[in-house]
Parts: structure tokens; sequence; C-alpha cells
């Protein structure tokens, strides 16, 4: 069962979505299938802890921050799947219940298979059939990209192709979100399909969903052509790190973008050889943007490819103040600017908190989303799962990130990432 994480679940954020319009950013990109596209905008590296006293004021008027809301009871949310089993009632049905009277939109309950899937993120696995799907500016879904020998590419999907429908249902007018949900036969997705959400959309029992082999009929259009193809949903795995080389036009210097998606296992490994990779006299630029969090572990790995040591976040379980902090060794020369955006969360902050913090690198873009609290996950008697907020963390300088986001050093709503190589280019670290 994976340790602690800072990953919105799927039916969260699909929640969260409705509460916030911050949330446009959410899970910015990836592979449909498995995640949400650009358009929808909608480790194990054991890190030592030591106890830790949160100092009475903060940088930044961080002292003023108000306390987060409390954890979920997770006495009350066994007790209740215990008894259900025993009336023989829904254990996660009560458990659910329980979780949701408490308020806290971070926690979540899964059955056994769902919670199967949710493990298999964080490992970069998910199942789908390979393509990312994003908004057009007529409000139609059209296919964003599509996977290398996927399920989608071997049947000649390419991007820019509209989808018309899915399971012989027209998705105009629903979010990218759950046109995404269904191809990938996520059981959580919403029923307003014209069924109960619980299923696949006709094309199999409701015990098939999400499977590896399992169907799902889809309709395209590519210029006058209409035609409709059944694909194959397959076990897929998602890279979580993209490494790009910069290269200034006006005057030829390098630099070195990383781009993460998200904190799956050994993202943080990733991270730290691209680091090593770059060359003596370049920048880093750490793009964020879209990243929905992930293992906490993997973001302190992260964090120790840019630190010296030292601390990355303080954090409470259940009382019991922690610290994470960076291993020795970490490159601290390079200029460093990290690119933030709304959909920068989790994990995400924790990082970006930290190098800020530390002051490490200069963050640039729009301010983060603010999710800054931690679950773990608690197996209830009828086998399924509960992934409960067990606490919350500040940064180094004392910040709490919960509800309040990170603040860039530079706010940009335009164009982030043109603006963010001119501040790498200033600090000497090329394009």
């Amino acid at each position: 069962m994976p340790g602690p994480s800072m990953f919105v679940p799927r039916r969260r954020a699909r929640h969260a979505a409705a509460l916030t319009l911050v949330f446009a950013g959410v899970l910015a990109t990836g592979a449909a299938a498995g995640s949400w596209s650009a358009d929808a905008q909608e480790g194990r590296e054991r890190s030592r802890t030591r106890t830790f006293a949160h100092p009475a004021g903060a940088p930044g008027g961080a002292a003023e921050d108000q306390a987060p809301a409390l954890p979920v009871d997770r006495r009350a949310v066994e007790a209740a799947a215990a008894q259900a089993a025993q009336d023989g009632k829904s254990g996660s049905e009560a458990a659910t219940e329980v979780v949701t009277r408490s308020g806290d939109r971070w926690s979540a309950v899964y059955s056994a298979r769902e919670y199967e899937g949710f493990a298999r993120s964080l490992d970069g696995g998910y199942v789908g059939v390979g393509l990312s799907a994003r908004r057009s500016a007529e409000g139609r879904t059209e296919v964003d990209s599509v996977r290398p020998g996927s399920p989608a590419a071997r049947a000649g999907i390419r991007p820019g192709d509209r989808i018309r429908s899915v399971d012989g249902q027209e998705v105009d007018g629903f979010p990218v979100t759950e046109v995404v949900a269904r191809l990938r036969g996520d059981a959580a997705a919403p029923g307003r399909w014209g069924g109960s959400g619980e299923g696949d959309g006709g094309n199999g029992p409701p015990s098939a969903v999400g499977v590896p082999g399992t169907p799902v009929t889809v309709g395209l259009q590519r210029g006058d052509r209409v035609w409709g193809r059944t694909l194959y949903r397959a076990r897929l795995v998602t890279e979580s790190v993209a490494v790009e080389r910069l290269q200034d036009e006006g005057t030829g210097a390098r630099a070195t973008r990383i781009k993460v998606e998200s904190f799956t296992r050994g993202t943080g490994e990733r991270v730290g050889r691209a680091v090593r990779a770059a060359g003596p006299a370049e920048g880093i630029l750490l793009d964020l943007r879209g990243n929905s969090g992930g293992l906490v572990t993997e973001a302190v790995t992260a964090a120790s490819a840019f630190l010296d040591g030292g601390l990355v976040a303080t954090y409470d379980v259940r009382g019991s103040q922690r610290a994470l902090e960076a291993r020795p060794g970490g490159a601290t020369r390079p200029p460093l600017v990290v690119l933030v955006d709304g959909g920068t969360m989790s994990a995400a902050e924790l990082l970006t908190g930290a190098l800020q913090d530390r002051g490490r690198a200069v963050v640039v873009g729009s301010p983060t989303f603010g999710k800054g609290s931690v679950q773990m996950p608690t197996r209830l008697a009828d086998g399924s799962v509960a992934e409960l907020t067990v606490g919350h963390y500040r940064t180094p300088g004392g910040r709490t990130v919960d509800g309040r986001g990170i603040a860039p050093d530079l706010v940009v709503r335009g164009d982030a990432e043109r603006r963010a190589r001119t501040v790498l280019s200033g600090l000497g670290g090329g394009s």
C-alpha cells in the first residue's frame, strides 16, 4: 500500500473543480485515458525525519495563517465500516458518509479495485487507450496527442481528430474530464451519460471497467470523414519527466527545461539525472505547471537534486511534528527558475516552497492551487481503502500552503514560459 501521498484523486478533482476557479489549471497535461489534456485545464527514497517545532512567527505574514481544518477521525471511519459490514451493509458507503460529513474534500474512500488503480497511478501506470483530449475553440472535444504504440495509435487516430462520441453517447457539452473518464473506463465517472455512472457505457458488465482488454467504441471525425473504432484498453506507463534542451537564438546560450508531470515513483531520481546531465554553464527551467502532486518522498528526492541537504518541509501527522530533509550533494550553482500555475498542487507546491524559501530558485507564473495536506491509506473491514488526511505541511520558512498556495516571485498572466526564460537568462543561465 502506498505511503504518504499528496495526490488529487480523480473524483475529488472533479468535486474541487466546482468549488474554485483556480482549478482551471489542475491536471493540465498527460495522456487521456490516463489523465486530462492541457486544454482541460480543469519513492521511495526514505527521507530522514526529526522532531521540529514551528517558529512562532514566519516570513511573509505566515504567522497570521489560520489553522487548517482538522483531519478526518480515522477511528470513526474504521468503526463505521466495521459496523456496516457486521450488519450486512456496504462498509465503503458507511465510511464515505463519515468522510463526507467531515467536510474534508481531500479524503476519499475507494473500493479495492479503485484503490488498486490509484496505487498503480502512483507507480506511473494506468489503464486507457493512450490519447489526450482538449476542448477546441468551437467547443468540441478533439484529440490533442496520441501515445506511440498505444491502442489509439494502432487505430490510426491522429491529433486534431474530433471525438464525437464514446460508447454511442455524444460528447458535445460534456467536460473533457468526463470524456476522458469514459475512455479510461473509470468506475467513478459521472452518471450523466444515461446510466448510473458505474460501468463502461453499455459495452460490458460493471465489473469489467478500467480493465486491460475491455472495449470502448469511439466516434471520430477528420474533415468530412466520419467513422467509429472500437479500441481495447491497455495498461500503459506514463513518462513523468520530460527533458528539453533550449538555446537562445540571439546569444546561443543553452539551458535545460525539465517538465515534471507528477511525482510518481521514480520521478525524483529522474529529475536528479536530468540535472546532472545538464551542462556546467546551463541554467535550469523546472516546469511544474499542471503538476497535481504525488508521492511526498519523490518531491523530497527532486528537491535533493538542487539542494545541499537541509530542510524541505515540516509536517504534522496526527499531532506529531516532523521534518523532511534533502540529501546533501545537490547541484546548488546552476541558475534555477521554477514555472508554476494554478494547477501546481500538493507535492509540487512542497517542492516549489522549499526552493523558494531556501533562496535556491526564482518562481515565475501564477499563484499555485493551495493543497497542503497529506493523505495516508487505511484498509477497512470490507477490503476498501480510506485515503484520509493525516496532517498538513509548511515550507522551510514556516508558511502554510493549504488554502493559500505559493505566490510566485514574478507573477505572469500571459506567456509565462517566455518570461521565465528571460529571467533565467538574466541569472546567467541561458535562454
